[in-house]
């Protein structure tokens, strides 16, 4: 539904990169799919981010029914347009003291989206607070191109090659403080990050990365799904909903996808622009 956003908040995304609060769930909803998370995470001994990324919406079908529910699909449209896909979710789980963090970083840098119009949800399925690492955003830093990052491949960076942006001025950061079942957008270019989590109880979120059908990926034809409305340009191969959770089809599909995504030979975004001469 294009114009749900008011004109402040509109105002507000094109001058500083994100908004945040809105309402995707209910308190019960959001507990309710943590429960499923965590009974998924004790029988499987696996942990989420590690395990449940990239695509986790077509994984558990309880996580696709949030990626596409109309509450956000709404508020993406008033900023993207009416034709949607959906490219990556990825379960952030942090426990208590386990010394995992975010670092500061651009999406933009390593999706290849062109042009990059892109933009992240981040849900909350448990309170994110300061105290146990929310998300935390630079105002304003989308109008900036792409940075270099550099790639530590940390383990306790829970990004994929560990990147990281330097010199971020941390006095403007603003953290993104969500009740469970509340979220927040950022542009794909806005820098983010999220520190330790020295709260009291997990903090875990759900972010799904949507684009408009217009872009294209200039990295490898990838796939995406169409979230809502119609793809008349044909960039991607577009992926079927789940109809049933941990279909085996769909983790082969991902090990294949995901290999192709955290390839080390695969060059930063102003890298690619400086090979290319532009």
């Amino acid at each position: 539904m294009a114009g749900i956003l008011t004109t402040a908040e509109t105002d507000f995304w094109r001058e500083n990169g994100y908004l945040a609060p809105f309402t995707a769930l209910t308190t019960e909803q959001a507990r309710a799919r943590r429960t499923k998370l965590e009974d998924w995470e004790a029988r499987t001994q696996k942990h989420p981010t590690r395990s449940a990324s990239l695509k986790a919406h077509l994984i558990f079908t309880w996580l696709y029914d949030v990626a596409t529910s109309p509450a956000i699909l709404d508020r993406v449209e008033s900023l993207i347009g009416p034709n949607i896909l959906i490219y990556s979710s990825t379960i952030w789980l942090k426990d208590v003291n386990d010394g995992t963090f975010v670092s500061w970083h651009q999406d933009s840098g390593y999706l290849g989206i062109d042009p990059p119009d892109g933009l992240q949800v981040w849900v909350a399925l448990a309170d994110a607070s300061s105290s146990n690492g929310c998300l935390r955003i630079s105002p304003g830093s989308h109008k900036s191109p792409d940075l270099v990052h550099e790639e530590t491949f940390n383990p306790k960076n829970l990004v994929s090659r560990g990147q990281v942006l330097h010199d971020i001025d941390e006095s403007k950061a603003v953290d993104l403080e969500l009740k469970a079942g509340q979220f927040s957008l950022h542009h794909e270019r806005t820098v983010h990050g999220s520190g330790y989590n020295n709260g009291p109880d997990r903090r875990i979120g759900y972010s799904v990365l949507y684009m408009p059908t217009y872009s294209r990926c200039t990295l490898s034809r990838r796939g995406a799904l169409l979230a809502r409305g119609e793809d008349t340009y044909g960039h991607w191969d577009l992926e079927t909903p789940p109809t049933r959770d941990e279909d085996p089809d769909v983790f082969a599909y991902l090990d294949r996808a995901w290999a192709g995504f955290k390839k080390r030979d695969i060059p930063q975004a102003p890298l690619r622009a400086e090979a290319a001469g532009d």
